[in-house]
């Protein structure tokens, strides 16, 4: 029997796992593993925590719905969890999901279901009230989504009113939004001859897409919907899903027409069978089937769990497999700096395309694959897309296959790698100003809470790293207007602000200037912290990690992260230009205005309408007070906007002292 601690150990760690890829998948759109690799780690933290359910945490991947809301839309609560669905890879599984439907509502005989193509795309919800398209959200975490009523509102499949006059008074229908193989192409074909990173699958170019800002752009992208169910309904009874589904094509909602109507699961395996041949005849991408109870009676005995319905099940299709030999392996740098391993393939058919390469997704996953160059490995198309490696053939292992080693340097620019913690499977490359990373580090540099020099968008960022004309962060600091008048539409005008803006952005604070640089862990706060405390970026370069764990709110990760990334030769070099171009990297401590709001503590949740929670927080400090990022006792004011999160419930069992945004402005005086 395996200890209690390693049995723990085991557990975080594959909640860890799970926990990370929800996130790259989700919050990020950037799925770093496929869908089987994903579902196998919950089925594998699942069957640990069955075995020991006392050590089963609330917070574990399998007690709730995964997901996440991100940032940059209003979040919205739905009527009804918007739950997720256990899966089945075969038909003995499925048979056992109906042995264990039929105990609960003791019956022998024979349940009608109904059978569903399951779309590989998002999950939506729809409210629509007196027929009218009110809102659409994301499935978010299942109980609370992003309002994304702008975008879906731009999707043609949606109807914004409903057909018919006998629509219930308030309806919340569920969905799934998808992209056309076609459309979906010809996407990844502009973003390519942009230079930008291609889409992984159909599925993805869609949740990228839902979550832009412009509903114009979203318009371009052509996406669809189909309706599946209902979550909450006002107005209008249904007896059974089929019934649902055929009134809500009555009023104009868009059903899946290759939906099947079983009589019993007998036919339902059939269905299955049929579409895993034909699926590849789709105009879209489907990974598997949903089996649903068709009485609604049927489902109300069944009930949920706190994660899934016991009334539905999806049956996923079994990915497609070949054998291949790694001929070389190279390494990749993403847009965060992960250094990615990834295997070069001899050419090989499967699922219908050429695979010649394949993520390793990481280091810990190359050792426990044992995999070398010169290897025939097994791999699998999963999700009918991701090409991975399942296995080595070790009975093929001739000896002289090379192990592949941590790269010392980053491929891309030299610079040398680290990990953030030691316990963790990413390295990644410390350099700012390395080329596969320049993109994302001139916009956060650039950005309204660090530099903040306006006009400094997408477009002209994008055309500056793809002209050449910027290799370094500090190398805006050299541009002229007539820089920016050889870029695409821009007149001088906008050329003169860009000038002026970057000159400006000279003065700003020692710790928006530590903010901008990007350093990992470190946020507002934690620039804030280590500007006030060491006054001068020549002070930071000679702390002692020892020394910088000693400084309130710095704990041990973030100051390995300073000190690793000040001790880098081209950060120094970097740093030197800056101060050689007139960047102000000094902290000021500046006398506050006056001593208004002396001594006391702020914290800030939700969405101002009035200020930026930046412009809040330096109002504070300005008018001698304090703001912190973290809840505790001893914060005199929570300044709560629209929308709080999980700070504003934590600080009333505080007993804290709430205000709105509009007594704080009374507050300061304005």
């Amino acid at each position: 029997m395996k200890k209690i601690d390693q049995v723990k150990k085991e557990m975080d760690e594959f909640r860890e796992q799970i926990r990370r890829a929800d996130y790259y998948y989700y919050a990020l759109s950037q799925p770093q593993i496929s869908d089987k690799e994903y579902d196998d780690l919950v089925k594998e933290l699942a069957a640990i925590e069955k075995k020991y359910p006392k050590f089963i945490t609330l917070d574990s991947p399998t007690q709730r719905v995964s997901g996440g809301v991100q940032e940059g839309f209003v979040t919205v609560n739905h009527r009804a969890k918007m739950l997720s669905l256990d899966n089945t890879y075969d038909t003995g599984e499925l048979l056992d999901w109906e042995k264990k439907i039929k105990k609960v509502l003791l019956k022998s005989s024979e349940i009608d279901y109904v059978a569903e193509l399951k779309i590989d795309g998002v999950s939506c919800s729809l409210t629509y009230e007196k027929g009218i398209l009110v809102r659409g959200a994301t499935r978010g975490d299942g109980s609370r989504g992003e309002d994304i009523t702008q975008n879906v509102r731009t999707i043609k499949s949606i109807p914004l009113k409903l057909m018919g006059n006998n629509f219930p008074e308030i309806i919340e229908v569920r969905g799934e939004i998808y992209m056309d193989k076609i459309d979906f192409a010809k996407i990844n074909k502009l973003r390519i001859a942009k230079g930008e990173a291609s889409f992984a699958n159909p599925r993805n170019s869609a949740s990228g897409s839902l979550k832009l800002l412009d509903a114009a752009v979203v318009k371009k992208r052509n996406l669809k919907c189909f309706i599946h169910s209902f979550g909450w309904v006002k107005g209008v009874g249904f007896d059974s899903h089929n019934k649902f589904l055929r009134q809500a094509k009555n009023w104009g909602l868009c059903i899946n027409a290759n939906n099947g109507y079983c009589e019993s699961l007998k036919e339902v395996i059939g269905f299955c069978d049929l579409w895993q041949d034909k699926k590849g005849r789709l105009d879209y991408e489907v990974d598997g089937v949903v089996v649903k109870v068709n009485s609604f009676q049927s489902q109300k005995k069944l009930g949920v769990t706190l994660k899934s319905p016991r009334w539905a099940v999806a049956y996923k299709f079994p990915a497609q497999q070949a054998t291949t030999v790694v001929k070389d392996v190279n390494f990749g740098v993403g847009r965060t700096g992960i250094i990615t391993p990834v295997a070069m393939l001899a050419p090989v058919e499967c699922g219908g395309v050429t695979i010649s390469k394949s993520t390793l997704h990481n280091f810990d996953e190359v050792k426990r694959l044992d995999i070398r160059v010169g290897d025939t490995v097994l791999i699998e198309r999963a999700g009918e897309v991701i090409p991975k490696v399942i296995k080595v053939i070790f009975s093929k292992r001739k000896g002289c296959e090379k192990k592949i080693k941590v790269p010392n340097n980053c491929p891309v620019c030299g610079e040398k790698i680290a990990k953030e913690k030691e316990e963790d499977v990413y390295w990644y490359c410390v350099n700012p100003d390395c080329p596969a990373q320049l993109k994302r580090s001139l916009l956060h540099f650039t950005s309204r809470d660090a530099m903040d020099i306006d006009g400094m968008g997408d477009s002209v960022v994008d055309a500056l790293v793809n002209m050449a004309m910027v290799k370094s962060i500090v190398d805006i600091y050299n541009l002229c207007e007539d820089d920016f008048l050889k870029l695409p539409l821009v007149a001088k005008k906008k050329a003169a602000n860009l000038v002026s803006a970057i000159e400006k952005s000279k003065d700003r604070s020692l710790s928006r200037f530590l903010y901008g640089l990007g350093i990992r862990g470190v946020g507002e706060k934690g620039a804030s912290v280590l500007a006030s405390k060491y006054l001068n970026i020549e002070n930071i370069f000679s702390v002692k990690e020892s020394q910088l764990k000693e400084v309130s709110e710095i704990g041990p990760v973030l100051a390995s992260s300073v000190v690793k990334f000040f001790s880098s030769t081209h950060v120094k070099k970097m740093i030197r230009e800056f101060k050689q171009v007139g960047v102000n990297l000094i902290e000021t401590k500046k006398r506050a205005q006056h001593d208004l709001l002396a001594d006391k503590i702020f914290i800030f949740t939700g969405e101002l309408e009035t200020f930026s929670r930046s412009h809040a927080r330096r109002m504070v400090e300005e008018l001698g007070g304090q703001w912190v990022s973290s809840i505790s006792k001893n914060i005199d004011f929570v300044v709560v906007g629209d929308n709080p999160g999980s700070k504003y419930k934590r600080a009333k069992k505080l007993g804290l002292k709430i205000i709105g945004e509009k007594d704080f402005a009374e507050m300061i005086g304005r």
